[in-house]
């Protein structure tokens, strides 16, 4: 293990203080949740300063390819920044990947990975660009690829993979691009993963409590609340329902206190081709979230979008 190397990465990991710059990697047309990451950075902005939004590609029964669920990301980024009365920041949205990425070495060339390097090149020395990843990674990946560099300049927040201790890492975000996801994992970007199922799972909401906290509120809220209900139908949740917001972990791991989640330092796991994950304690460190405390991500959440 590289003592250095992994000093530094420690050091990166550190919860960022004061306000930061960051970008969002996005595919926002797959889920719901997307649309509530979205306004939640946008309108954190004491701590957060959102210069660039990217479509990320996906794939199921919304797109029957990465090429249209990019598309359809891209578009629907437009319409929530539409919502929130944010059309300053229509020239900062980026189209990303039109495929995942062939293989560990090749990336795939977009108009977000461009301009993840040139904003990554752009960060003084004392400062970091943090890119926030909330569904497949192949545009963070391609960046790498295209510039090994940018390590040294951003730090990445994933919502990706499962808990070390789940049967399996058969998680949409990290199923879709195996390649991407080893990319990020291997080559030593200071890295904080947040999982899914064990750790974001616990992340729900209710239909009550959407129809009390966020229904007539705003133009921007009952579009939320629209789409979550449609979602559960969509998926036939049943009569009764709960439902995962996953991606703003994300987001609060920025702005939130050190008592809104847990994280440990973990060596950062091989991604296998079988959906599990192997362990070499010879590897640099990743900041894994282990435990979340649900209340306080959903109230902060709830003001935001109601102000």
């Amino acid at each position: 293990m590289d003592l250095q190397k992994n000093m530094s990465i420690i050091r990166s990991l550190q919860r960022p203080e004061g306000r930061i710059d960051m970008v969002l990697d996005t595919d926002a047309y797959n889920e719901i949740d997307d649309q509530y990451a979205i306004a939640y950075a946008l309108k954190s902005e004491d701590k957060l300063n959102v210069k660039a939004i990217y479509a990320a590609p996906f794939s199921n029964k919304k797109a029957e390819n990465p090429e249209i669920g990019m598309e359809k990301s891209f578009d629907e980024i437009k319409n929530i920044l539409t919502l929130i009365k944010r059309e300053d920041m229509l020239d900062k949205i980026y189209r990303g990947s039109r495929q995942y990425l062939p293989d560990a070495t090749t990336p795939v060339i977009s108009e977000a990975a461009k301009d993840l390097v040139s904003k990554a090149m752009e960060m003084p020395e004392d400062k970091k660009l943090y890119v926030v990843a909330i569904g497949a990674i192949t545009n963070v990946a391609s960046a790498i690829l295209l510039n090994p560099e940018i390590i040294h300049k951003i730090v990445v927040v994933w919502l990706g993979g499962h808990s070390f201790g789940w049967k399996n890492t058969r998680e949409f975000n990290c199923h879709q691009d195996k390649h991407a996801v080893r990319v990020v994992f291997d080559c030593g970007v200071p890295l904080v993963q947040i999982p899914c199922m064990g750790v974001t799972s616990h992340l729900l909401t209710t239909e009550p409590e959407l129809r009390h906290y966020l229904k007539g509120k705003n133009e921007l809220c009952d579009y939320l609340y629209k789409i979550t209900c449609e979602e559960a139908i969509f998926y036939n949740y049943g009569k009764v329902w709960s439902k995962e917001i996953w991606d703003i972990v994300t987001i609060a791991w920025l702005v939130g206190g050190e008592e809104w989640m847990e994280a440990n330092l973990v060596h950062s796991p091989i991604v296998t081709f079988d959906d599990t994950y192997s362990y070499d304690p010879s590897r640099h460190f990743i900041l894994q979230v282990q435990r979340i405390e649900r209340d306080y991500i959903f109230e902060d959440l709830f003001n935001k979008l109601t102000n």
